[in-house]
């Protein structure tokens, strides 16, 4: 079963697909390891991982040999941040191919002006409906596997208001797409309220700080929603803990102090599968 069908088969037989955000192989793994069935590869955690803000400024390529390095050490579905197609219809189209050909087994793209902001933070522009659904259009044309999972993603609540936000999703949805993702909803009375007025699969996007009011788990799947990411709050724990041991190691010279906050050099060894690296390389040895 292709990736792309596994996650199909996840949001049909499984809502809601509760993905938290991973920005490099490690992170990955470290989501498989702890049970979870798909992974969401945050765009903004992997320009915070390059040391930039998620403001559009890393290019396609860099995007999808990050995304390869993800999918290679796992083996859950992957579910990709698309931006905005990195540019008109054409990019849009020639970064579909691009995620399709590592695995990815889905992703959103979005109707922000290119370059686009974080989701989360002010003064967003949104391109026309339009000429958001013709590049939705072109992506379809573009991929050749039909489970690959095309979410439509809107940031118009925090731009033009709910009513149009909603023409605008179900716009969306009868250009192809597979699902709506209505970012930055900013009550739970709004969550509630999206979920009746867009019965089709969604996402919704989840995380502590966020313009969103956090709710459970299962109280979204009540309401509908298919998809649950968490994008940043794996990379926000891993820098408040380096933080902290660099903290440790300035004032001491040493991380002894940390050793219960740290995983041994044996776990660490064990989350990345040396064992199984050193027994291939044992097995192919001349």
């Amino acid at each position: 079963m292709t990736p792309a069908r596994q996650l199909r088969q996840l949001i049909l037989n499984h809502p809601p697909v509760v993905a938290p955000g991973a920005y490099d192989g490690l992170s990955a793994r470290l989501v498989e390891q702890a049970g979870f069935a798909a992974v969401y590869a945050t765009g903004g955690g992997i320009a915070r991982g390059n040391g930039i803000p998620d403001l559009g400024l890393m290019s396609l390529d860099e995007i999808v040999k990050r995304l390869e390095t993800m999918v290679e050490v796992t083996q859950i579905p992957l579910i990709a941040d698309a931006d905005t197609g990195h540019g008109n219809a054409l990019n849009a189209q020639k970064t579909a191919r691009a995620f399709e050909r590592v695995g990815v087994a889905g992703f959103h793209l979005e109707d922000q002006v290119f370059p686009k902001k974080c989701g989360h933070y002010d003064d967003k522009s949104i391109v026309p409906q339009k000429e958001m659904t013709q590049k939705i259009r072109a992506v379809k044309d573009a991929l050749h596997d039909p489970d690959m999972v095309l979410i439509a993603r809107t940031d118009g609540l925090a731009v033009e208001g709910y009513g149009p936000t909603l023409e605008r999703a179900h716009a969306y949805m009868d250009a192809g797409a597979d699902a709506i993702f209505v970012e930055a909803p900013t009550s739970e009375e709004q969550i509630e309220q999206i979920a009746k007025d867009l019965p089709q699969p969604k996402l919704i996007n989840m995380f502590h700080g966020g313009k969103t009011p956090l709710m459970p788990a299962d109280r979204l799947g009540e309401l509908g929603y298919s998809v649950i990411i968490i994008p940043s709050d794996t990379q926000r724990a891993a820098i408040k803990g380096m933080q902290d041991a660099l903290e440790v190691i300035r004032r001491d010279g040493h991380s002894a102090a940390m050793q219960e906050r740290m995983v041994s050099f044996k776990g660490r060894e064990e989350v990345i599968g040396t064992a199984e690296y050193t027994a291939l390389d044992k097995k192919y040895g001349v």
